[in-house]
């Protein structure tokens, strides 16, 4: 279980990574739009390599980021119900839809991902727009964001398997763990000043 969670940190620490700066991409992205929306109204200026390349780096940080979502937690639930659930209940959910349902999934979309990469890089496929860009470089982040979500996914497994085991504690405790990402960081906070007044008090 030991060199599974050193797996499982060496995939994290990449996400993280990974999720950091690709996240400058939207900055990119807006600079671009911004730029082309300029020359379009004060020189009559356009091309659709331009708005393509806008796509082009959205696409490219909807799908490196998707990893790092799933790491922190941040993906769409319905904590309507799982918040009524104990942890353990939920460690157990998750271990049985990252299993069943995330794994074929990621794994699939990787596979169909690579013929369709390979076909449109060895072709030279462009765009059908006039003045359009080469199309792989964006096929190609759709083949490396499910690659990456895949070994997120196992990092995620493995993490949960070893909560589940006792090999790897629980931060926060049950009750943190019940609150959504950003309740859980006031959460702390409050905690944290409570604590601090606390010390005030007793000096």
């Amino acid at each position: 279980m030991n060199f599974l969670l050193t797996v499982s940190r060496i995939i994290d620490r990449v996400t993280a990574w990974v999720g950091k700066w690709v996240a400058w991409l939207i900055l990119v992205a807006i600079l671009v739009s911004a730029f082309n929306a300029m020359s379009r109204k004060f020189f009559s200026i356009s091309s659709n390599a331009w708005l393509e390349l806008q796509w082009y780096l959205y696409g490219a940080v909807f799908m490196m980021a998707a990893a790092a979502a799933l790491q922190k937690n941040e993906h769409v639930r319905i904590d309507v119900v799982s918040a009524h659930l104990s942890a353990r209940t939920r460690d157990w959910i998750d271990l049985f839809c990252h299993i069943c349902f995330l794994m074929p999934f990621v794994v699939l979309m990787t596979w169909l991902s690579w013929p369709f990469f390979l076909r449109s890089f060895t072709s030279g496929e462009q765009s059908m727009n006039a003045g359009g860009l080469i199309m792989w470089p964006a096929k190609v982040f759709i083949l490396l964001g499910f690659a990456q979500l895949t070994f997120q996914a196992v990092s995620e497994i493995i993490k949960k398997i070893a909560v589940l085991s006792g090999a790897l504690g629980r931060p926060g405790g049950d009750k943190a763990d019940a609150l959504p990402p950003d309740a859980r960081e006031l959460a702390a906070t409050y905690l944290d000043d409570d604590a601090s007044d606390g010390k005030d008090r007793n000096a």
